[in-house]
């Protein structure tokens, strides 16, 4: 959804003399209002007027009859819009959700129909809508805008209605055609269907010797089951090493474009990834490599960007949107926080743990190695055998949640709450959460369910999902001002979507203690994530520079690009000199700049279990969950204050690493 869009640079706005007309008659009639108020709120209107919404003097006029000097009507108006967006929203939200059902639920092959109908925006011309009508005026007049900066420096003397209004603010900053709305929503659609299709057969993969290695019946879909099923072969598997370097391999052909494009969820052939060769009916056959497709996707991400950015000359880039506009952090804070970690000695001293714990060198995929969690010691097969018996669709985790929440330490009535607002769907591609927009919807938990029930990966997957819906029930359902619903990033759903993983064992009734191994595994994962997030950031910053470039151009570029990563950061740790593993993440191709949240989440996430273990009761533990989600949308260092009680930091997970290391 584009919400935020500026106008186009040959619009003619108001004049100066004009605005200061209309100021000048408000003040006339109110002598004592905000003037600062009243300034940027003509201004910012003003800024987004077009020739076709009226002359100067209608503007002038507009401004005398709609911009409110008494508080109590200019809450009420609020209120009113509150109202009206939650219903627009939520509504449109809605006919979103139900058109891409058939391509994103488990079931009958999508038809072409299916592909068009998801790719609808019921978004596209409300926006329009919103201006013609006036009410976007409206809104900015009497609720402008403030910076990024505006909101860290003011925001600590803000209360919450303050908070409320500033939030209304932000909705309404620029105008984007229709048109280019659409354009970006179908690169995103054709993106999702690509990935949620991209099935590795594991059953076909053949060794040079001609053995397969994996279940006949194995599909796992890149990059995330293959990234698990590596994980997993650190329990003590038979050719458990095997395997891993398989999907290493597998990996690097994706990454690459040279895995044969008919091997992609298809199970007529088989393929020995080291050699590269296939064969159909035990004949050896030449199949054409995947080459560019890949690539070609996030380059249709990347035309559409452009496209936008020409009506967002306060935002320019995408990448500017991303960072200081969505995730309202600076991109330069974010790289500074990831390198400060993965530069640091820690990384080379846990490294040597693993190392040791493993009894061989370290290789690439060990950036996922797995070994700090309990549930390593447990057979995976024992745990899926258990899961698929207790979850053989998604009615039955839907019917547990309830236990679940339960358990975790949520009262019999928030757990009855929170689970009646979840449905669980049967995912075709990889689990996610979808949550709502308006306080009559559910928040949808998708989940990969096969046909035996669900298996231990998709168990684990899905307990994470379970967090993400839970956060959306909270900040949605439990909130005061309708602005304010949500987190101030998608990195603080994933910390709440990480607590809740980190303690899927212990949902299945398993002794499952938050100790030093977790902190050190949270460390391990930060290792890897934020390299691969730095390979996405400079993927973008390198599009940017290089605005003409062809899709082959695009992948030689990624390739470099996360060789020089990997060979800065990794390789002095893992080896292998020139591995491109870290642009492995399918997140690349149907989530532009989306990664950088997952790290980000993470040091979230160890700053509120380091604040939650303080915390005996598991009743207290989720009473606080309670309270910190409830505080909504405030910019990320705001809301970390008042939930924790300092801003985002590497260094308490850095202290903390180096206190176990010394023991």
């Amino acid at each position: 959804m584009l919400m935020a869009c500026t106008t186009s640079p040959e619009v003619k706005n108001i004049s100066k003399s004009a605005q200061q007309e209309a100021i000048n008659a408000i003040q006339a009639q109110a002598p004592s209002c905000d003037a600062d108020l009243l300034q940027r709120g003509v201004t910012q209107a003003a800024s987004l007027w077009q020739p076709s919404d009226g002359t100067e003097e209608e503007f002038i006029q507009f401004v005398k009859e709609n911009y409110l000097t008494d508080a109590d009507a200019r809450r009420q108006l609020f209120d009113k819009l509150c109202t009206a967006f939650e219903v627009l929203f939520g509504t449109s939200n809605q006919v979103s959700v139900e058109l891409g059902l058939p391509t994103v639920l488990a079931g009958p092959e999508p038809t072409t129909i299916d592909y068009i109908m998801s790719a609808y925006n019921p978004y596209s011309h409300m926006w329009n809508d919103l201006y013609e009508n006036k009410v976007a005026f409206m809104t900015v007049l009497n609720f402008p805008n403030y910076t990024l900066d505006e909101k860290n420096r003011l925001g600590d003397a803000w209360n919450r209605e303050e908070w409320a209004y500033a939030r209304m603010g932000d909705m309404f900053t620029s105008r984007v055609p229709s048109d280019l709305t659409k354009q970006a929503g179908q690169a995103n659609a054709d993106a999702e269907n690509y990935i949620a299709s991209y099935n590795i057969m594991m059953g076909h993969l053949l060794t040079e010797e001609g053995q397969k290695l994996f279940p006949e019946d194995m599909v796992l879909l890149s990059h995330w089951n293959l990234r698990d099923e590596i994980k997993s072969n650190y329990a003590n598997l038979p050719h458990a090493y095997e395997k891993q370097e398989m999907i290493y391999k597998v990996l690097e052909h994706v990454i690459q474009g040279t895995i044969p494009q008919a091997v992609i969820n298809n199970p007529a052939y088989d393929w020995a990834p080291f050699s590269n060769r296939t064969w159909k009916d035990n004949q050896e056959v030449t199949l054409s490599a995947e080459e560019n497709r890949r690539y070609e996707r996030i380059l249709a991400h990347f035309t559409a960007m452009k496209e936008i950015d020409t009506y967002v000359p306060q935002q320019p880039t995408g990448i500017i949107r991303n960072f200081e506009g969505s995730m309202e952090i600076m991109p330069q804070e974010i790289e500074d926080l990831f390198v400060n970690l993965i530069s640091s000695p820690q990384i080379k001293q846990v490294s040597e743990r693993i190392r040791q714990q493993l009894g061989r060198e370290l290789r690439p995929y060990d950036i996922w190695y797995d070994g700090f969690k309990s549930r390593s010691a447990i057979s995976e097969d024992d745990l899926t055998a258990q899961t698929r018996a207790k979850y053989p669709n998604p009615q039955a985790f839907e019917a547990d949640m309830p236990r679940m929440l339960e358990a975790l330490g949520f009262s019999k009535s928030d757990a009855a709450f929170l689970a009646s607002k979840i449905s669980v769907q049967g995912a075709r591609g990889s689990g996610h959460a979808l949550g709502a927009s308006g306080r009559w919807q559910n928040s949808l938990l998708r989940t990969r369910i096969g046909a035996e029930g669900m298996d231990y990966k998709g168990y684990n997957i899905a307990v994470h999902e379970f967090g993400h819906n839970v956060e959306q029930t909270i900040d949605l359902y439990h909130i005061d001002h309708y602005t304010l619903s949500g987190v101030p990033n998608t990195g603080f759903t994933e910390a709440l979507a990480f607590v809740f993983q980190k303690r899927d064992l212990m949902l299945m009734g398993y002794d499952q203690a938050v100790d030093d191994n977790t902190t050190l595994d949270i460390f391990w994962g930060l290792y890897e994530i934020m390299g691969v997030s730095l390979v996405d950031m400079r993927m973008w910053q390198w599009l940017y520079a290089h605005p003409d470039a062809t899709a082959q151009q695009l992948r030689e570029a990624t390739l470099a690009i996360a060789k020089e990563v990997w060979n800065t950061y990794y390789y002095p740790v893992l080896g292998e000199q020139d591995s491109p593993i870290l642009a492995c993440y399918s997140h690349m191709v149907n989530a532009p700049m989306y990664l950088p949240n997952y790290p980000f989440g993470h040091i979230v996430e160890f700053q509120l279990e380091e604040h939650l273990a303080q915390f005996p009761t598991k009743q207290a533990f989720a009473d606080e969950i309670m309270r910190i989600y409830k505080l909504g949308k405030l910019t990320p260092n705001q809301w970390m204050q008042q939930a924790v009680g300092a801003k985002v930091s590497t260094t308490p997970i850095l202290n903390a690493v180096e206190a176990i290391l010394k023991k």
